[in-house]
């Protein structure tokens, strides 16, 4: 299987946010939505996401709950 070259991107580019009128958190990243029960969950769905579209990340984020938001 040939290897690919996969487009780097920052974390900062993924937001985790909590919704309100559902249980769990949702991701948005470049026109990606995903969702989920935990915050982990939901990024690792939107790195599963990016890489379908050829993109993955730079490096691993210290810790997820940086990247949440805020309540949607």
């Amino acid at each position: 299987m040939a290897k690919t070259n996969l487009k780097k991107i920052s974390v900062s580019k993924i937001r985790i946010f909590k919704m309100k009128n559902r249980k769990g958190y949702a991701a948005v990243c470049l026109n990606n939505l995903t969702e989920g029960k935990t915050t982990y969950q939901v990024y690792d769905r939107m790195l599963k996401a990016l890489k379908r579209k050829g993109m993955a990340i730079k490096s691993k984020p210290t810790n997820l709950k940086r990247l949440v938001v805020s309540n949607v």
